[in-house]
């Protein structure tokens, strides 16, 4: 079980028999009354979000959820194909069940599958991914100030805002989490 004290971003609950990610949570105490707790979470298996206030001290089911690195095999049309590297087994997901996370895969990649109870959830990606610039704008020096930007479009298909000195055919860093760039390789 995990109280309202013990709330993490990222933690698995079961709430009204669903799988719950807890994306943002906030402690509010009232001037009278009990404190709640604001929590923001997304429905593990339909992608939903909802906010839901509780009491503090609330407790709920931490879900088990199971860990196995897999690797990215190939992309077919909607559908991803995958390979657990300890059984050989595949699997197929489709891009809805990846939602944003079929923006960073790429050929070889090395994942982690997440599944509840034998039923595969979905993948969970690094921190940071590697991905070459197939498609970007010339930038020129003197254009502007400071920091100026353009959008790149990455060889996954994930459109970035870059510095003006990064070209096609550069490696970029990026952050799975926001989006964003972080380093030219």
């Amino acid at each position: 079980m995990i109280s309202t004290g013990e709330l993490r971003k990222g933690v698995v609950i079961e709430l009204d028999g669903d799988l719950w990610q807890i994306l943002d949570y906030h402690h509010i105490k009232m001037g009278r009354g009990s404190a709640q707790v604001r929590i923001k979470l997304r429905n593990v298996k339909k992608g939903s979000t909802v906010e839901r206030s509780f009491q503090a001290g609330d407790r709920w089911p931490r879900a088990q959820i199971d860990r196995r690195p897999v690797q990215f095999l190939y992309r077919e049309g909607d559908d991803f194909h995958f390979m657990d590297t300890d059984t050989y087994d595949q699997f197929t997901l489709s891009a809805n069940q990846l939602d944003d996370a079929a923006l960073y895969v790429k050929d070889g990649m090395t994942l982690d599958r997440t599944s509840y109870q034998g039923e595969t959830l979905g993948v969970e990606l690094p921190v940071t991914v590697d991905l070459r610039v197939t498609k970007t704008e010339p930038g020129f020096a003197g254009d502007t100030a400071q920091g100026a930007r353009k959008s790149a479009t990455l060889e996954t298909g994930l459109v970035v805002s870059v510095p003006l000195f990064v070209s096609e055919g550069d490696v970029v860093r990026v952050d799975t989490r926001t989006g964003e760039y972080q380093t030219r390789l």
